[in-house]
């Protein structure tokens, strides 16, 4: 008997290592799907969402809701940081409060177990700063005192002392560099007379026997202040007029709208009280007598 071929039986066995490679164009499509063939179930998912009225709305819907829920937790977290805050500055008035009260309280019960706390106490002073202390109180009483109204010259002579108090450095600066200028041109004009003592002192003598006075001159209306003189002017005159309206404020009395029917504010409150019970009668012959057909 002839001897088998087993070269071309072997090819044929089935296994991993003997499968045959095959193209794509090969393939048989209905057991191998393509790469085109997945991606149009895909395409075709999408195209419909977005042809979809109800999807599109809800995707809408959903993202305005992350929105309002962004608002939300921002709102939230700027109430929160206001809250602390408040809280925060509450915090410290109150520790603020309870500080000045436990000294009050300290120094109470010091001053109530020494006698001669106080005596004490003025050790550490020195004689200058006693004096000066002492100096600050009688003024403060003095000030206090000085509250009525007297006249109008003791009310212009206070306020022109409080102008000068609420002057600042440079504003002092400035009048004195003034003065100084205005005296030496004074002196070369010869309208002032100019003095040295044997100390080396130098000052300026008029002849009225004035010492470093400038002898009053004619106003030429050549003078122009600064920006800043004239807004410092205009900001004294606003906090005049806040002041009064105030007191006129804690007075009761309001400001002057429409028509003015009185003279003093008694009048003008029996007038409103006359308003109350008879306008209802008189408002008719009062806009009659205003248009002039009164009979």
């Amino acid at each position: 008997m002839p001897p088998k071929v087993l070269g071309d039986l072997e090819s044929t066995e089935v296994g991993p290592s003997y499968i045959p490679a095959t193209d794509e164009t090969t393939a048989n499509p209905l057991t191998t799907p393509t790469s085109t063939n997945m991606a149009e179930p895909a395409a075709a998912d999408s195209s419909a969402a977005k042809l979809d009225p109800k999807a599109a709305l809800a995707a809408r819907m959903a993202r305005f809701a992350a929105l309002k829920a962004t608002k939300e937790a921002g709102r939230k977290k700027t109430e929160r940081e206001v809250r602390e805050a408040e809280d925060h500055s509450a915090r410290l008035a109150e520790l603020s409060k309870l500080q000045s009260a436990n000294e009050k309280a300290a120094y109470k019960l010091l001053k109530s177990e020494d006698p001669e706390f106080e005596r004490k106490r003025n050790w550490d002073y020195t004689a200058e700063e006693s004096a000066s202390w002492d100096k600050r109180q009688a003024k403060k009483a003095r000030n206090r005192d000085n509250v009525a109204f007297a006249d109008y010259r003791g009310e212009a002579n206070k306020v022109y002392k409080r102008q000068v108090r609420q002057m600042g450095a440079k504003d002092l600066e400035e009048y004195a560099m003034h003065k100084r200028d205005t005296l030496q041109r004074q002196v070369q004009a010869g309208l002032l007379q100019l003095v040295e003592t044997e100390t080396g002192e130098v000052y300026t003598v008029d002849s009225l026997g004035r010492i470093d006075t400038p002898v009053e001159e004619t106003y030429t209306h050549d003078h122009r202040p600064t920006k800043e003189a004239v807004d410092k002017l205009v900001d004294d005159l606003e906090k005049g007029e806040k002041a009064r309206l105030r007191a006129r404020a804690a007075r009761g009395i309001d400001d002057e709208s429409g028509d003015v029917t009185y003279i003093n504010q008694k009048n003008k409150q029996f007038n409103e009280k006359l308003a109350r019970f008879y306008n209802r009668y008189t408002t008719e012959i009062r806009e009659n007598f205003e248009r002039g057909t009164a009979i």
